[in-house]
């Protein structure tokens, strides 16, 4: 076995022992192999692999293990190989013939990493994260790409259905005079294309802010969840976006430390204007997302007030007719009172052998009664 595979092999299975115990859930051991199609064997992950000579496809090995005895036979041979959800076993395989690093290896094992461009060695590392938009569900999928660049390989490892990295196989093996550049002509493409498509998803999220917007001053109760999931998009958008711009200052800061190709630096640069416009569009749907936000909490606000003051004056009115009413009745239980007095029909009452006796008690009642009507008329209450 080669040395640098003896050291390779060496690191990356502590990796790998870290990475299983970790999602270790009673059947650990079959997790490092790739899943049985249905013949029984297992099903390889390589969506394409290649070499390239002089900016040509030369040869499209069947496997792993073709692609790494054709490459160390040709040494102007250039290999480029595309894996989707690679098993822990096919990245092992990997590391060990290219020498890479086990912090890469273990960060391509366990996916759900932030963009980042590392080097290790001669060996350089990025992350992406892809974007599409979903016209059905009006909603922003994500998908994650990691890519290890050598001296005479590209190793791609996606983790979603973004990006399509056969267009961008396509195009390079279209254009050899890019191609012939190396392994960095790869990641130009593969960058080129994540960032071109974030375009139609700007698209999306911008018409989804019109609707949002409309939505906000015709008083749709539900535009506030709509602006709470939008949002959270445009927040995963922002973390997609934004490390780019040190990614892309990072490969333009080794340029010249690492011989780029002046005409592939003209390539990257234009990644990188196209990176800091797609981050500016972003950050102002940030910006506009929480100025909606606002504009619909003061809507929300204004419409709880002028329901609490329907409310109010409907109560308002309601205490209006209940004191009209409390007021005649307490009226109307003067004379009541008086007559009920005068109906008990005892035997030892004064009153009953009055000659003034039925008179009195009906100018008594009427003189209560119109002492209430006027003391209620003066507080307000008739």
């Amino acid at each position: 076995m080669p040395p640098r595979r003896q050291r390779a092999l060496r690191v990356i299975r502590p990796a790998l022992r870290r990475h299983n115990t970790r999602n270790n859930t009673g059947a650990a051991a079959a997790d490092t192999q790739p899943a049985e199609s249905d013949n029984g064997h297992p099903r390889s992950s390589i969506i394409d692999a290649a070499l390239y000579r002089d900016g040509y496809r030369a040869s499209t090995p069947g496997s792993l293990a073709e692609t790494y005895h054709e490459l160390r036979a040709d040494a102007e041979a250039m290999a480029w190989i595309g894996l989707y959800r690679p098993s822990d076993a096919e990245l092992m395989s990997l590391a060990e013939e290219f020498d890479l690093h086990p912090l890469a290896v273990e960060d391509a094992m366990e996916a759900h990493q932030r963009p980042k461009l590392e080097r290790y060695g001669e060996t350089l590392f990025v992350v992406l994260r892809a974007a599409r938009y979903l016209d059905a569900s009006e909603q922003v999928d994500f998908g994650e790409l990691h890519l290890f660049v050598g001296q005479d390989f590209v190793i791609t490892v996606r983790h979603g259905a973004a990006p399509d990295l056969s267009a961008v196989r396509r195009r390079m093996e279209d254009t050899p005079d890019l191609l012939r550049l190396g392994p960095e002509a790869v990641l130009y493409a593969v960058l080129d294309a994540v960032v071109d498509g974030y375009v139609p998803v700007i698209a999306g999220v911008e018409n989804d802010v019109d609707e949002i917007e409309t939505e906000v001053f015709g008083r749709d109760p539900r535009v506030s969840r709509r602006i709470y999931e939008l949002s959270r998009e445009v927040l995963e958008f922002q973390r997609a976006t934004r490390p780019l711009i040190g990614m892309m200052q990072g490969l333009q800061a080794g340029f010249v430390k690492y011989g780029t190709d002046e005409e592939l630096q003209r390539y990257l640069r234009d990644v990188a204007d196209h990176v800091a416009e797609v981050t500016e569009r972003v950050d102002g749907f940030r910006q506009v997302l929480q100025d909606i936000l606002r504009v619909n909490s003061t809507l929300v606000t204004q419409q709880q007030n002028e329901e609490m003051k329907a409310l109010t004056e409907a109560s308002f009115e309601q205490n209006e007719e209940l004191k009209k009413i409390s007021a005649w009745a307490a009226i109307l239980f003067a004379p009541t009172l008086v007559g009920t007095i005068y109906g008990m029909n005892f035997t030892h009452m004064p009153e009953v052998d009055w000659y003034f006796g039925y008179p009195f008690a009906l100018f008594l009642m009427a003189l209560v009664c119109a002492g209430l009507f006027v003391v209620f008329r003066r507080r307000g209450w008739l």
